[in-house]
């Protein structure tokens, strides 16, 4: 099924959504089929998981509404079903204040599991900006991450692509920092 045919986006509102899409090996289940759909057997092997494992948690992803079967054929009287995610992107609700942002740890789960061996490239930049330059910036980063995800190619290895643009909180000065 080409992710042509999918909604463009899927936007998680409630509490069993959100659950499903705060574990990680459910993210790693859904990376498999951000590409191109897979069947329970698949799933399992892209992901290491036991066969068992990986129809449970396909499942709560399913009940959830993130994954859905997108075809189904009979193979020695079993019927193999394929998994598709339920839209071309997750939209998940901003964390509240002082809750753990889902996205970004689970990249960064994801990085530190990746080969050591591998390229990588990872920087992270301390920068004083307008608020019209944060907004600009925000705002390429968005677009050359939908320019590059309209080249991928399923046929092609893997890459991940995370980014945090964010203000972080004041820091409170210590006493006697302002004499």
């Amino acid at each position: 099924m080409p992710t042509d045919d999918l909604p463009e986006t899927f936007h998680v509102t409630t509490d069993e959504q959100l659950r499903a899409v705060s574990n990680l090996t459910r993210h790693r289940i859904m990376a498999v089929l951000r590409f191109e759909p897979a069947t329970i057997t698949q799933i399992a092997q892209r992901v290491g998981l036991a066969k068992g494992s990986s129809s449970y948690h396909v499942r709560l992803l399913e009940r959830a509404g993130l994954v859905k079967v997108v075809r189904t054929r009979k193979v020695r009287g079993v019927t193999e079903r394929y998994y598709a995610m339920a839209a071309q992107a997750i939209v998940l609700p901003d964390p509240g204040e002082g809750q753990p942002d889902v996205l970004m740890r689970h990249a960064v789960a994801d990085l530190e599991a990746a080969p050591a061996e591998g390229e990588r490239h990872v920087q992270m930049a301390h920068l004083r900006l307008t608020d019209e330059q944060f907004a600009e910036l925000g705002a390429r980063l968005e677009a050359l991450a939908d320019e590059y995800r309209e080249l991928s190619d399923p046929s092609l290895p893997d890459a991940t692509l995370a980014f945090a643009l964010f203000r972080p909180a004041p820091r409170e000065q210590a006493e006697g920092d302002s004499q």
